[in-house]
């Protein structure tokens, strides 16, 4: 990786960093915009469709995707005039799933908690002014939020994104709100008066809720942690229906539950660099909170994988190596 590369991986890749390098970036970064308005394999948008989406002129949109199309990233049809996302997009993001035994780990711990809460878990990490879900896990009982693995999420409405705002250092978190309130300005306006106090919770709880932000019949609890593999913080959080959890209720009963999500993902993340991703891991339970005491405490069965990696910390005490929180 070169220094500018390396440099745009450690600090953020705010479109403002990459002001000084000519049209290039601008048409790379453009053409993932392009790209960004697909959700799903199957949607199939027209130029207009794109250009409302991505905010570009018409005929920007109609030269990015007559060249991502001889690329083999989308492909067009004739009889909807329409573009889809075509088989160079799908070969490249099957590649980089390949492999992802990780994944798999951390969906069981969310499912361990849909299993105990009524509720959506989510795995999900930043997309510029949005979070896309990773995983996601839910009951069969579930109410409520009914995301699924791609879906993505905006920052200024949602627990998830005002956790991970908070986790950022106060110089990176002010420039992404700078940013948005240039380009989504009514996110930054929900967002900028409750910042201040979503760190300051962060720092005192390790967690950050939200209520009747994205619907009112919705609450939410998220706890950012910071990967190893991304490089950046990603985010655990549960999606709630109002008329069951309460505020009150959500820092009583949901928002333990959900650090102790953050340590068993943190736990795989900080492991992820060994070998232990070849080798076989048995869904365990997760660590239990005592009632009488407020220590962890482990049942019988260990999972081989927490007695291998080193013990997360909750994300209040995690520090980047470039600073940020």
């Amino acid at each position: 990786m070169g220094r500018r590369s390396e440099r745009l991986s450690r600090h953020g890749m705010l479109a403002g960093d990459l002001g000084g390098d000519g049209d290039v970036i601008q048409v790379v970064s453009r053409a993932f915009d392009v790209l960004r308005c697909f959700e799903g394999h199957e949607a199939r948008l027209g130029n207009l469709e794109i250009s409302n989406r991505c905010g570009l002129p018409r005929s920007t949109v109609s030269r990015l995707t007559h060249t991502l199309t001889r690329m083999g990233q989308l492909v067009y049809l004739p009889r909807d005039q329409k573009y889809r996302i075509g088989p160079s997009a799908v070969a490249m993001s099957t590649a980089m799933m390949k492999g992802l035994q990780l994944r798999n780990l951390i969906r069981l711990r969310l499912q361990d908690v849909a299993e105990q809460l009524p509720g959506t878990v989510g795995f999900v990490i930043p997309d510029r002014y949005h979070l896309v879900y990773l995983e996601y896990a839910r009951a069969a009982n579930a109410l409520g939020l009914h995301e699924t693995t791609g879906s993505r999420i905006a920052m200024a409405t949602t627990a998830a994104g005002h956790a991970y705002t908070a986790s950022l250092a106060p110089e990176v978190g002010d420039a992404l709100l700078a940013e948005m309130e240039r380009e989504m300005p009514e996110g930054a306006k929900l967002l900028r008066p409750r910042i201040e106090n979503n760190r300051r919770l962060l720092k005192e709880q390790g967690y950050v809720t939200a209520c009747g932000l994205w619907s009112p019949h919705i609450n939410g609890v998220a706890v950012p942690l910071w990967s190893p593999q991304y490089q950046t913080f990603v985010v655990v959080t549960i999606g709630l229906l109002s008329a069951m959890f309460d505020e009150k209720r959500l820092h009583r009963e949901v928002a333990p539950r959900m650090i102790e999500l953050a340590v068993a993902v943190g736990s795989l993340l900080e492991g992820a660099e060994g070998d232990f991703l070849n080798r076989g891991v048995e869904r365990k339970p997760l660590p239990m909170r005592a009632n009488n005491n407020n220590k962890m405490i482990k049942t019988e069965e260990t999972d081989e994988l927490e007695a291998r990696t080193r013990r997360a910390r909750p994300a209040r005490s995690i520090r980047a190596g470039d600073g940020r929180r």
